[in-house]
């Protein structure tokens, strides 16, 4: 049977990779929405022919709608018409790969339309997560994780009896700085911090690597993917990033998912589920890489990791705090604002400075999120 996909950020680098999935297989592409790159999101149009497009720059609009009046597509811009996408059940599965709080009321809005989603926004889990699996497990939507780790961590469920997992063990490459220490961190440049030595991610996220806040916000998520509490949480530096994750069960034994370091994996698992088909990617060599390593995270040089471990522990708003705060850090680092530590520092002030309270319904997770952007940009202009 036909697959039939929206994809929300197809210009990103999920996004991109979740095409060349659909060109492999032969998916229908329902619908497609990028934040501002209409001059891909154009050709994307004309490759796939979907009935709907959105640009989430509403500045980017009338360009766009302009560029494919010859097309029989709907254009549709901003958040309402990421919404209306992703509430469309045209489509099999919404895929949802934008970067930010964006991405949490259009998981919000798939779910109440009863939307199985491939998520791979970490927001919508960080920020939201106790929101988005009550409403999820409420209207019986299935949540497929797109991460390498999530989706490795999924696989090895596979099979097996949920109660009888003792711990999952979430793999993280270290980025682009591991083994450095906070002297030789405060020199670090953002060309420096987007030199990934695995991945090809987009700069947010090269950077959230750099920091490990993009491990901690996996923890975060995994948290809630996988209902555990913290402590069944083991972070394990692996610079081969061949081990995507790992599932410890109650007899200790250790069920890992391997593949090279290639987006396609889990993005194909996730809109294929449960079946399996060659993917347009490289076959993991063993014997190429020779041997893999393993090795504590240092949580006193990189804080951000840390900051968000507390974050989940202390539960609430405390995660969404930390992400919002991340977010604007990052953007401010990348701008040259900023050093690389501080990214850390303004995470974890915001976190202590912030007082964390109950989320009950979108609105306390949008409060929380504009509290801590304007806590960082307050200490950014000082």
């Amino acid at each position: 049977m036909e697959k039939c996909i929206s994809v929300l950020g197809s210009t990103g680098s999920i996004g991109t990779q979740t095409l060349d999935v659909a060109r492999t297989h032969d998916m229908r592409v329902y619908a497609l929405a990028a934040n501002r790159n209409i001059d891909l999101l154009e050709r994307q149009t004309r490759e796939f022919h979907p009935e709907k497009v959105c640009v989430f720059e509403e500045s980017q609009y009338l360009t766009l709608k302009e560029r494919l009046v010859d097309l029989p597509v709907k254009v549709l811009c901003g958040m309402d018409g990421l919404c209306d996408i992703a509430g469309d059940r045209t489509a099999d599965v919404v895929l949802n790969a934008v970067v930010g709080m964006v991405g949490l009321l259009p998981t919000l809005t798939a779910i109440s339309a009863g939307m199985d989603i491939a998520l791979a926004n970490k927001e919508t889990l960080v920020a939201g997560g106790s929101l988005v699996m009550e409403q999820a497990a409420r209207k019986g939507v299935a949540i497929y994780p797109v991460d390498s780790e999530h989706s490795a961590i999924f696989q090895c469920l596979q099979g097996n009896q949920r109660k009888q997992l003792s711990k999952i063990i979430l793999t993280a490459s270290g980025g682009p700085f591991f083994g450095k220490k906070r002297e030789e961190l405060k020199k670090m440049t953002a060309a420096d911090a987007l030199k990934h030595p695995n991945w090809n991610m987009g700069s947010k996220i090269t950077v959230d690597s750099a920091t490990l806040m993009n491990k901690g916000l996996e923890f975060i998520e995994a948290k809630w993917l996988f209902d555990l509490t913290p402590e069944q949480i083991e972070v394990v530096v692996h610079r081969q990033s061949v081990v995507h994750s790992a599932v410890e069960y109650q007899d200790y034994s250790v069920i890992a998912q391997l593949g090279v370091p290639d987006m396609k994996i889990p993005i194909q698992y996730a809109l294929l589920y449960p079946d399996r088909m060659p993917c347009p990617t490289k076959r993991l060599s063993l014997t190429d890489y020779g041997s893999l390593t393993f090795e504590k995270p240092d949580l006193e040089t990189f804080t951000c990791l840390k900051t968000a471990i507390t974050a989940m522990k202390r539960g609430g708003t405390a995660p969404c705090i930390v992400n919002g705060a991340n977010e604007v850090a990052v953007a401010a680092f990348l701008q040259g604002k900023i050093g690389f530590l501080d990214i850390g520092t303004l995470a974890e002030q915001a976190m202590e400075f912030i007082p964390q309270e109950e989320i009950t319904c979108y609105a306390d997770v949008i409060r929380a999120d504009t509290k801590a952007r304007e806590f960082v940009r307050s200490r950014i202009s000082e």
